[in-house]
């Protein structure tokens, strides 16, 4: 059922809320949707480890019949970087299976995409931009162009692309698209981060010349990474590694005159209520029940930083997806309806419509 006009009213007038259906340039109109099929989630059909699982195949098949050229290396273990050689190497043997590979999940994600375009809420979608780690590689965007060729031979219209900034940046600049650019007058930078299943990700985005509205041209001016899947942390222990993390980064920027915002952005999986609490879908974060009723993320940050400078701390938090794609907001102003999907241990996604505030001269 469509919202009123009276409850519009106040999501446009009132959008600092974490989870927000309403920012100043884009409406969601989805985001991780749990599509199904009699196998279970559709996007478990095109993710890493999909991919992996397709490379792992076509070696089983070579070696049915001599060895294997990739050599006796588990398909797990190998990186993106000695994929991204194999595929550009002098062993076309090799790279005949990387290619493979990357054809047979090409398939499965376009059949993904079908089934997202097939969903009320994407329908009339012009353009659907990729994120996520598997983007960052010649085989992801390989696999990104195949899926639009073939979805385009099927007679789907769409373009698929690769998104702008590097994912892990994205993810951070992202946070500039949750409030309106007036909370940011008087300062040069924000605070952000990005949780996922195996990283913790902060930084400090730098605002741009173009700070209002679009953020056309925001950076991550310095950032920090820790793979907690390695330490094994606790919730709380999470926390506070976080904490440390931003602090720093509040230090180095107050000391290059940056002037950070009191305010930090949050992506973070799973359906994300107004209250900054995770309503499901926080499974794969570190050490502890992140879905509790008692624990909320950004509480605990406002208590652990109270101020950044003489300000008190301000706290929005989103989906991960949701703020991946915020970033691409800048390059999506000759398009109306659009999308993220991002490729990493899962398959993120969220669905936007651009508002009034997104049309501006193509100059």
């Amino acid at each position: 059922m469509a919202k009123s006009s009276s409850k519009n009213s106040e999501e446009v007038t009132a959008p600092l809320a974490h989870g927000a259906t309403v920012l100043p340039l884009v409406t969601i109109d989805d985001y991780n949707n749990e599509l199904r099929d009699r196998n279970g989630f559709i996007g478990d059909n095109a993710n890493k480890k999909t991919f992996q699982q397709k490379l792992d195949d076509w070696r089983k098949h070579v070696r049915r019949f001599g060895d294997d050229p990739i050599g006796k290396v588990p398909t797990a273990k190998l990186s993106k970087k000695k994929i991204e050689s194999l595929l550009k190497g002098d062993d076309m043997e090799a790279a005949a299976l990387i290619v493979g590979a990357v054809e047979d999940f090409a398939q499965d994600f376009a059949e993904v995409i079908e089934k997202f375009l097939e969903d009320e809420r994407w329908f009339k979608t012009e353009r659907i931009v990729v994120g996520g780690g598997f983007r960052q590689s010649r085989f992801g965007e390989l696999a990104i162009a195949r899926t639009m060729v073939l979805l385009k031979a099927a007679g789907i219209n769409i373009e698929v692309v690769p998104i702008v900034h590097h994912p892990d940046e994205a993810g951070l600049i992202g946070s500039v698209h949750l409030m309106p650019p007036w909370m940011f007058k008087g300062y040069k930078a924000m605070l952000a981060v990005d949780i996922g299943g195996t990283n913790v990700r902060a930084g400090v985005v730098e605002f741009g010349k173009e700070k209002s509205p679009h953020f056309a041209d925001a950076s991550v001016w310095k950032s920090a990474i820790w793979r907690h899947a390695d330490d094994e942390p606790s919730r709380g222990a999470t926390v506070e590694k976080l904490t440390a993390m931003l602090q720093e980064l509040i230090d180095k920027a107050e000391k290059a005159d940056l002037n950070p915002a009191p305010i930090i952005g949050i992506g973070c999986p799973g359906i994300i209520k107004a209250d900054g609490s995770i309503e499901r879908g926080g499974q794969n974060l570190p050490g502890g029940n992140w879905e509790s009723d008692s624990f909320n993320l950004p509480a605990a940050l406002m208590k652990a930083i109270p101020e950044i400078g003489d300000h008190g701390t301000f706290v929005m938090m989103h989906n991960d997806a949701v703020v991946q794609g915020l970033s691409q907001i800048p390059f999506m102003n000759d398009v109306s309806r659009w999308a993220v999907l991002t490729i990493g241990t899962g398959l993120g996604n969220a669905h936007f419509t651009n508002r009034e505030g997104m049309k501006r001269d193509s100059a």
